[in-house]
């Protein structure tokens, strides 16, 4: 990988390359879908993401781990990582931290809100997401369980898409 391009670049610069990337990481993630979907039909291309996001979820842990020097275990770590993650910055995600749990939630999620813009309704991303946050949650802590409230295929409230929580019980802490 050659960096040398960035080493010259200002702090402004390197946010709008990193803006750059995220939208391009975004759109490259939306055109796969789009034409596994066209090729094979939707049912399809659900199941090929969640085995997708099932590894990349915790390769991009272990990455993160070791470029930010993630060590801390538990809800501190996760929520540490989740923060760091691409997507959380992609989609907007929230982050929300109480002392037992993380509550992630997602107000607009930009490949859902593309889909219903253009008329082809939701895709089920539930199962997906519920494989990439185990494997996510289980790279920093085997004790963190993950709990969706609500995900498409599932109903949710206009203006919230998904809303995910990630706990350690009490005899675990």
């Amino acid at each position: 990988m050659n960096l040398e391009l960035f080493k010259g670049m200002d702090c402004e610069e390197l946010l709008k390359y990193l803006e750059f990337l995220l939208r391009n990481y975004r759109l490259v993630d939306a055109f796969w879908f789009l034409k596994v979907e066209e090729a094979y039909g939707r049912r399809e291309a659900e199941k090929l993401n969640e085995e997708v996001w099932g590894q990349v979820g915790p390769m991009t842990l272990k990455d993160l781990k070791r470029y930010f020097k993630i060590e801390e275990k538990g809800l501190e770590g996760l929520e540490k990582a989740l923060r760091l993650n691409p997507w959380t910055n992609i989609g907007g995600h929230q982050i929300t931290r109480t002392d037992r749990e993380i509550i992630l939630t997602v107000p607009q999620c930009p490949p859902q809100v593309a889909r219903i813009k253009r008329g082809l309704g939701e895709y089920e991303c539930k199962v997906m997401h519920q494989s990439e946050f185990m494997s996510t949650a289980r790279e920093i802590d085997p004790r963190i369980s993950v709990k969706c409230d609500f995900a498409p295929p599932d109903p949710h409230p206009e203006g919230l898409f998904c809303r995910w929580r990630f706990s350690i019980s009490e005899g675990d802490s």
